[in-house]
């Protein structure tokens, strides 16, 4: 067999180890351009919300009544629809205070499986409608748009007075504070960081260079 035929195989094989050995550093050059203070926060010692094996996790946490987070909605759901198997997103109400109707409301419909029809709808009764108010709607008012979205009023009102929904506003309420959290939207990347942004197209660009960088850190 001709030299060359023999040599073509290892070259290819030490062609393609180069090539996924600089995927990894590819990555990792595409977040170098991060700037601390400008574009993100480091949590000190901060986790994830729910950590899950070769998953990177970006928490956005909102409120329903702020404005802000009704024009970010329609851009993260698309961002959110974009990203690959090993981006695990998650919104989180903001827990603010232990008794927060709205974000009671989302716990309470999530634990129905209603979120679905509850979510966007809710941002639009508050926002367009104005069928619910910006601040201080209870939750019978909470529980009755969602019985007019198809859920059951009294299921409603149960699950958002119950111990489930007190564990996971107090567990909430922590993540929030431990994230050094003042004010909606917040994007938390890996509890790690909180990405800033001077726009919210720019708060999603330095959120991906920050899951980039976490997914170069883990060697994905």
């Amino acid at each position: 067999m001709p030299m060359i035929q023999r040599l073509f195989p290892a070259l290819f094989a030490l062609a393609f180890a180069a090539m996924a050995a600089a995927l990894p550093a590819a990555t990792a050059h595409a977040s170098e351009g991060l700037v601390e203070g400008r574009d993100y926060v480091t949590v000190a010692d901060g986790q994830p919300l729910k950590a899950e094996p070769g998953k990177i996790e970006v928490v956005e946490v909102f409120a329903y009544w702020c404005h802000h987070c009704n024009n970010l909605q329609p851009l993260i759901s698309a961002w959110q629809r974009r990203q690959p198997a090993d981006v695990a997103f998650r919104y989180l109400p903001a827990a603010f205070t232990l008794d927060d109707a709205a974000a009671r409301a989302y716990f309470a419909a999530e634990s129905l499986g209603v979120l679905d029809r509850t979510h966007d709808a809710t941002f639009r009764a508050i926002h367009a409608e104005q069928s619910l108010p910006a601040r201080g709607a209870s939750m019978a008012e909470y529980a009755a748009l969602y019985a007019g979205l198809g859920a059951d009023r009294d299921q409603v009102l149960a699950a958002m007075r119950s111990p489930e929904t007190d564990a996971r506003m107090a567990a909430a309420r922590e993540f929030i504070v431990n994230a050094g959290i003042q004010g909606t939207p917040t994007i938390i990347v890996n509890g790690r960081y909180r990405a800033l942004g001077r726009s919210y197209s720019d708060m999603l660009r330095i959120t991906d260079l920050l899951v980039a960088r976490e997914r170069a850190a883990a060697g994905h």
